[in-house]
């Protein structure tokens, strides 16, 4: 506060009892200055100055919130995502997440969470982190705050996520790819003489992929991340690998989540070649990777 009662003092000012927001204290110092004339007009240059001092000096405040409080910004995150989040469906699960509220002045600037449960526990894992757009020229130090209140020892994000991407690369260590994210891009039309693809019995939520009376394969499609996207899954049963099956029930998969008015999305371990393979035989790209990193 010396830095801002100095400036004030350019204008004949004090600082009002209550008065302590960078914005009201602003609006007095005009006021001021247009009643003081040229004399403190005069000062104006290098009080302006001090004055960028007193904007840089302000502090963020991180605060624990629960889901609900989060999610505004959260909305405009997945906006700004506009593509599968694969770590979406964490929050609705009871004590895997805490969130946290990024403060400015006393204003919104941002979000971050941690996950703590399921494969996460014994863990402090940061795994979303958004800024509101007029406070991103102020990115590294919300970050930082986030880091420190949040005690959080590791990142996990999908480099799609540009915002924790920048962060991981900027803070963690030890850095490796989990996994790789597909996006459909291609329409494929193999065909499999003989190929009868139904449903798991009893109301299984799968798919089997039968060949001359034969299961070969299973596959399903997962709607809990954030909609339209739907997630593909399969395996194909060791004695039938190679022959193409994989690609023509990822390719049947991927039709079925279209036609269900959904969008279709995949991915697999960094290393498994054969998985990468035949995602691409059946239309998928590389859109990201799922990077984890230690703090």
């Amino acid at each position: 506060m010396a830095v801002i009662d100095a400036f004030l003092a350019f204008g004949g000012l004090q600082t009002g009892p209550g008065e302590k927001s960078g914005n009201a204290l602003y609006k007095r110092l005009i006021r001021g200055l247009s009643r003081s004339g040229s004399a403190a007009a005069s000062n104006f240059g290098l009080g302006r100055a001090m004055m960028s001092q007193v904007w840089d000096a302000m502090e963020f405040t991180v605060r624990p919130v629960e889901v609900n409080e989060i999610l505004p910004w959260r909305e405009l995150y997945r906006q700004e995502m506009n593509c599968q989040i694969v770590h979406d469906s964490l929050h609705p699960r009871e004590g895997w997440t805490q969130p946290y509220l990024i403060e400015l002045d006393g204003e919104t600037a941002g979000y971050g969470s941690i996950v703590v449960g399921g494969p996460w526990a014994g863990t402090r894992t940061m795994f979303e982190f958004y800024v509101l757009e007029k406070q991103r020229s102020r990115f590294f130090e919300a970050f930082d705050a986030l880091r420190s209140a949040s005690e959080a020892n590791a990142i996990e994000t999908q480099t799609n996520d540009v915002m924790l991407t920048a962060m991981l690369h900027t803070w963690a260590h030890d850095i490796y790819s989990e996994k790789i994210v597909f996006e459909d891009k291609l329409t494929t039309a193999y065909r499999v003489p003989g190929a009868v693809l139904r449903k798991q019995e009893p109301e299984g939520s799968g798919m089997l992929l039968e060949v001359g009376g034969e299961v070969v394969a299973t596959g399903g499609i997962l709607y809990h991340y954030n909609r339209p996207y739907g997630d593909i899954w399969m395996e194909v049963s060791e004695t039938f690998r190679r022959r193409g099956y994989g690609t023509y029930l990822v390719q049947e998969l991927k039709r079925i989540c279209r036609e269900g008015g959904s969008i279709p999305c995949a991915r697999c371990n960094t290393e498994n070649a054969a998985s990468r393979k035949t995602l691409q035989k059946a239309g998928f790209v590389p859109c990201a990777h799922i990077l984890h990193g230690k703090l």
